[in-house]
């Protein structure tokens, strides 16, 4: 009797990487593969790697030794390849460090090799420490096979348009990691998102670094403004999503365009970075804090349903109190819904790596990013218990972990509900009368028991 060959993925970072994770595990299913969540019993493991926030290198030497540990304790030595933006970042550097561990390290623009590149470590004899098979290749064809992505998400779909980044903000590593800015042809994104309806998901959700910059190279007349106008006429899609775009290449015409259009969700991820002018300066991103506070202006103006989130990052070289000063006024002038702050750490061949000194200390970065979460936990406390009485459109994606009867789901403006219900609700939309609010989720109940199909007195029992 044959025994199916197992793989596991694990994935850290952005949605970039669950995506080109999804993209893998359906690579190594169509080469005979079956998933699972144990290493102890995998065939193949893949570590998908993000650089792009501090300690990513170390989460991937963490991760090899104990893989190491797992060879040497049970005597299961699965194939293991590194893969995503530490693997393209670090390359050999990685087999110096982990000796004997990795067999493969493919890069990010590499991963459609990853089954070739299994069946070669396959096929040759194992010993430790000989070099891993590595492609770094930075390949510029962007299209991807129609139905090979093993999406993980029964509701909602990834769908990449832009490869790479040609901005070089001063502290990112995207651009040496995911290469220049390549665009996908608009005909392969919309068969995409077609295949993806015909699948079930009623959510898409675009992806690329500058999502907002698009342009397709098959058609001269389609910007990100009319990508999204096409996406939207696609039967059995009923939600738009995409991250991240650029405050600069945000256009009245777009935001025109995203009122108009009633698939897409009213929320718009809008990375800042720093209240600073100074500081925003240093970081190449090429606008202003008073035009960043004027863009969010007329934001709200023609969009004043609008929930807007951000990026922000502490301890920035030269960072100085009162330019936090200005990152704390800025956060409180805007009244973000949501907010992803991390703490200034240098990135391998960056701008500010190689040129700034990180003189901000360690010390005082922590004091800085507590107050400045302590701060936007209030704001989201504040808006959501603003919710408490409404009611809201969820679309139900998941079972909670906490409770076998309770769901979660997310209203249009991306605010998590948490709501009792059976299994069956996930993939539909549910009209929610909001009970209670914390900082990062609300509760709620079907507006009308009985015409959603379910007895509450029975789920409470």
């Amino acid at each position: 009797m044959n025994v199916a060959r197992r793989y596991l993925i694990e994935t850290f970072g952005c949605q970039m990487n669950v995506h080109d994770s999804e993209r893998m595990a359906g690579l190594l299913e169509q080469a005979g593969f079956e998933p699972t969540d144990d290493a102890a019993e995998a065939d193949v493991v893949v570590i998908n790697t993000c650089s792009v926030r501090e300690r990513a290198e170390e989460k991937l030497y963490t991760r090899l030794g104990q893989l190491r540990q797992l060879a040497a304790e049970q005597g299961h030595d699965p194939i293991v390849a590194v893969a995503g933006c530490v693997a393209q970042q670090e390359g050999a550097n990685i087999l110096k460090r982990a000796p004997g561990v990795a067999d493969i390290v493919v890069g990010t623009q590499a991963i459609r090799r990853l089954p070739v590149l299994v069946a070669e470590a396959a096929n040759r004899p194992r010993a430790r420490g000989q070099a891993a098979l590595t492609d770094l290749n930075p390949y510029d064809d962007v299209t991807w096979p129609l139905g090979t992505t093993r999406r993980a998400d029964p509701v909602k779909a990834y769908v990449t348009i832009i490869e790479g980044c040609n901005e070089f903000c001063s502290f990112c590593v995207v651009p040496y990691t995911r290469g220049h800015e390549r665009m996908r042809p608009k005909a392969d994104i919309l068969a995409e998102v077609r295949e993806a309806a015909a699948t079930g998901h009623r959510e898409v959700q675009l992806l690329g670094q500058i999502v907002n910059h698009y342009a397709a190279p098959d058609d001269a007349a389609c910007d990100f403004t009319a990508l999204l106008e096409a996406v939207h006429a696609v039967d059995g899609i009923d939600r738009i999503r995409f991250a991240s775009p650029h405050p600069r290449h945000v256009s009245p015409r777009f935001l025109d365009a995203m009122a108009a259009l009633p698939k897409i969700c009213r929320h718009l991820h809008l990375p800042v970075q720093s209240g600073s002018t100074r500081v925003l300066e240093a970081m190449r991103r090429r606008y202003t804090r008073d035009s960043y506070l004027a863009l969010v202006a007329d934001i709200r103006r023609r969009l004043p349903d609008v929930a807007l989130s951000t990026d922000m990052i502490i301890g920035f070289p030269g960072e100085g109190a009162a330019d936090f000063d200005e990152t704390l006024s800025l956060t409180a002038a805007v009244r973000f819904h949501s907010m992803f702050s991390f703490k200034y750490s240098e990135r391998p061949n960056t701008l500010a790596e190689k040129r700034m000194a990180d003189d901000v200390a360690e010390d005082e970065k922590t004091r800085r990013i507590v107050a400045l979460q302590a701060l936007q936990r209030d704001i989201q406390a504040e808006l959501n218990a603003a919710l408490v009485g409404q009611e809201v459109d969820v679309l139900v994606d998941a079972a909670s972990r906490r409770r076998e009867t309770e769901l979660s789901g997310r209203t249009s403006t991306n605010v998590v509900v948490n709501l009792p219900g059976p299994a069956s609700w996930i993939g539909t939309m549910r009209r929610i009368r909001v009970q209670r609010a914390g900082p990062h989720s609300v509760w709620g109940t079907v507006a009308d028991a009985d015409k959603a199909g379910f007895d509450r007195m029975a789920l409470e029992a």
